[in-house]
């Protein structure tokens, strides 16, 4: 398993904090900057205290609200967070941001949020990054899954796997990874719904949407304005890879980049949206409840 923890939150509110450990791979460090270091990790253990504090003290604000009923995050800031500190291997690279997949689990179970969405790779990822890249992705990918299928406390949570997306554009390897942890997990439909948006893009999911709308419509046996006629938001939302999940409340994109791209456009309409300044592999427990929080205090509209 990627984390050696006793529960999916493998870092304690202590650990949230914590200068992450160089990189296999990165430079040699000279005597300056050994200094430094050792400043930032002792300035560190003297934060902690009252890091622990403030993080007992937002997760007390953030229960007394009712938790948003699905989250969507955009896991953006892998390779930033790498380069930052030396790491050039793809496959460690993709690996770091997969661990803190067991960090948000537990999160939400905590907090009995319903569903999270997590955009792992789109499908301009696959076409336009590089063959080494989309190896390291996809391997990270398959682990996780893999690790997820085998999780006993997936199973004592009732972690409900799926995954969205074009998935035909995918290897055999990754397609099978997916399909063991779904059918792992097939059962649970009253604990937390976990979607994993691979090889996802959200003009593809309305193109896809609407496709399958007029090939319905096709095989049974409509005239052209009828099937016309047929398309309606209600009968769009019916085919969309996550049909049947609430829309989501809140939407999180790491790294500080303003922007959707593309991800659930359909049903981000009245998504609430938070964007933190940190790479996806450094996002803490705090930053998570801030993100929460801010939901909890926005007042929603829905068009009004």
């Amino acid at each position: 398993h990627l984390s050696n923890s006793d529960h999916f939150g493998a870092s304690s509110p202590a650990s949230e904090i914590e200068r992450p450990r160089p990189l296999a791979g990165g430079p040699p460090r000279n005597d300056e900057t050994q200094s430094r270091a050792v400043g930032k990790t002792l300035q560190h253990l003297l934060l902690r205290p009252l890091y622990q504090l403030y993080e007992i003290g937002l997760q007390r604000q953030v229960c007394i609200q009712p938790p948003p009923r699905h989250v969507g995050i955009i896991l953006d800031g892998n390779r930033r967070y790498a380069r930052k500190y030396g790491a050039t291997d793809p496959h460690q690279i993709y690996a770091l941001g997969a661990r803190k997949l067991d960090d948000v689990l537990e999160w939400c179970c905590e907090l009995r949020i319903p569903a999270v969405t997590l955009w792992a790779v789109s499908t301009d990822n696959l076409s336009r990054r590089s063959a080494a890249e989309v190896s390291g992705i996809l391997a990270a990918i398959e682990a996780k899954l893999a690790a997820l299928a085998q999780d006993p406390r997936i199973h004592q949570q009732r972690v409900r796997v799926k995954a969205a997306g074009r998935l035909e554009m995918l290897p055999a390897p990754t397609v099978a990874a997916i399909r063991a942890a779904e059918k792992a997990t097939a059962t649970y439909d009253d604990g937390l719904a976990l979607t994993i948006a691979v090889a996802y893009g959200g003009h593809d999911e309305i193109t896809d949407a609407v496709r399958t709308l007029l090939r319905a419509a096709a095989n049974e046996g409509k005239a052209l304005a009828e099937a016309i006629e047929a398309v309606t938001p209600a009968a769009i939302a019916r085919h969309l890879y996550m049909a049947g999940l609430p829309d989501p409340d809140l939407i999180i994109r790491t790294s500080g980049e303003n922007r959707l791209s593309g991800f659930l456009l359909w049903q981000s309409a009245y998504s609430e949206l938070y964007f933190p300044a940190v790479n996806w592999p450094a996002f803490r427990k705090i930053d998570f409840l801030r993100a929460i929080r801010a939901f909890q205090q926005r007042r929603r509209r829905f068009g009004g």
